[in-house]
């Protein structure tokens, strides 16, 4: 029962699907895994005689299965519980080469996976190096273990689990170079206070920096998913205050999402504009960002959209920000078109942000909190609003939504609703 609610997950990402000239080929049965049910890659055998693919037994017991799949019998988690299957390895080959003529391609025979007294070994020597200053050495010995973590997930697992993080934190703040930053951001886990205390100095901050405005695309890259880790990791601390105020950081961080270098740069940057909005709101609002948010919301695709829309809201929570989404045309269209187009978690960020757009103002601002209300009816809130409250929502969203038909219902018949939500007819900042 177990095995069969495994294999109904969507586990396997890595799972090969047959191509349309295998459809008629019969694979030896003992060829195939009995979890993934796909010809094996990499065959182990387990204590229990029953042999798998690597990378599907792995993944049941890493998801914390402590039994052989088919015979139920305990096993232990152990580097050296997996034993690789050779001959069937070679047989799996030979069968591949035979077959060649029905679009079956060879598999490469898989490299040895790294062990915990490898890794140990190895971030002994690098810690050796840093004290000594010795940073060919270190470079030399960091390569070789980031080309063993891009080798497989199960190394990869191996090397974070021995420690590596702190090793590599303290290589990049002894040399304090965009390469060794490189390999942190690759291989790294932000679970370590010692870890996230170091990076967290004004020593370390502003190496992260200089990469920001000054490192190739690859070392930019880097540095936003170092930077973004370590807002996600320190949010709820007294230290996420002080990395915010870092001088520069809020101006490189927007200038990522202004000037992006990729998309994968663009989505770091994006989440951490939303970390850094917890306390930095107003500093986000007065570099520009709503505008270019707004921009890239028009035709995002969803997980960015999500992302822009969350940075949207966090600076939306302070005056300036609603202000400066308050003079843009694209502001309420833009957040009641994402409602129900994208994701829950996009429609939970538009909502709130239509009501802080329509609700939260100060005395004295009526006429701001009337103009976007108008607004939001004109581009069909209200229709939408309704329609969110009947399918269903969180308590949060239903609160906010509740509270915005209110509003909006009080303004009946001082605006038409626009029919289309295509944005015509609206102007687009320049």
């Amino acid at each position: 029962m177990a095995l069969r609610a495994f294999k109904a997950t969507a586990m396997f990402p890595f799972r090969r699907r047959p191509k349309p000239s295998l459809s008629s080929l019969s694979i030896p049965s003992h060829f195939i895994c009995p979890i993934s049910l796909d010809l094996m890659q990499d065959p182990v055998t387990l204590p229990s005689g029953i042999t798998y693919d690597r990378r599907t037994i792995e993944l049941w017991l890493s998801s914390g299965h402590r039994t052989c799949p088919v015979t139920l019998l305990s096993v232990e988690l152990d580097d050296q519980l997996l034993i690789p299957n050779h001959s069937i390895r070679r047989m799996i080959q030979d069968w591949c080469v035979a077959n060649r003529s029905h679009g079956v391609e060879r598999i490469p025979t898989p490299k040895t996976p790294i062990t915990s007294l490898q890794v140990s070994d190895m971030l002994a020597e690098i810690s050796d190096a840093c004290r000594s200053g010795d940073r060919l050495l270190c470079a030399e010995l960091i390569a070789l273990l980031k080309k063993s973590a891009e080798e497989s997930e199960r190394n990869m697992r191996c090397i974070l689990s021995n420690g590596a993080t702190p090793v590599l934190a303290a290589a990049f703040l002894r040399f304090k170079t965009e390469n060794f930053l490189s390999a942190f951001a690759g291989i790294s886990n932000l679970d370590d206070k010692e870890t996230i205390l170091q990076l967290t100095s004004d020593e370390s901050l502003k190496s992260i920096i200089l990469i920001l405005s000054q490192g190739s695309l690859s070392g930019k890259l880097n540095a936003i998913l170092v930077l973004k880790e370590l807002l996600v990791a320190v949010h709820e601390t007294e230290q996420a205050i002080t990395v915010a105020r870092t001088e520069q950081l809020i101006e490189k961080v927007v200038m990522l999402i202004k000037n992006p270098i990729s998309l994968e740069s663009t989505k770091a940057s994006l989440v951490a504009a939303y970390y850094l909005s917890f306390t930095q709101a107003t500093k986000l609002a007065e570099t520009g960002l709503v505008p270019i948010l707004l921009e890239i919301l028009v035709d995002a695709e969803k997980s960015l959209s999500e992302k822009a829309l969350a940075a949207l809201d966090g600076v939306l929570e302070e005056a300036k920000g609603r202000e400066s989404a308050s003079e843009h045309a694209l502001a309420m269209p833009v957040l009641v078109k994402k409602v129900f187009r994208v994701s829950d978690l996009a429609t939970e960020f538009a909502v709130s942000g239509m009501w802080k757009m329509c609700r939260k103002w100060g005395e004295g601002e009526e006429g701001r909190r009337e103009k976007c209300a108008v607004e939001a009816l004109k581009f069909g809130a209200f229709q939408k609003l309704l329609l969110l409250l009947q399918v269903g929502c969180s308590d949060r969203v239903k609160d906010k939504a509740s509270e915005l038909l209110r509003i909006l219902n009080g303004l009946e018949g001082k605006e038409e609703c626009v029919e289309t939500l295509d944005f015509r007819g609206v102007k687009r900042a320049l």
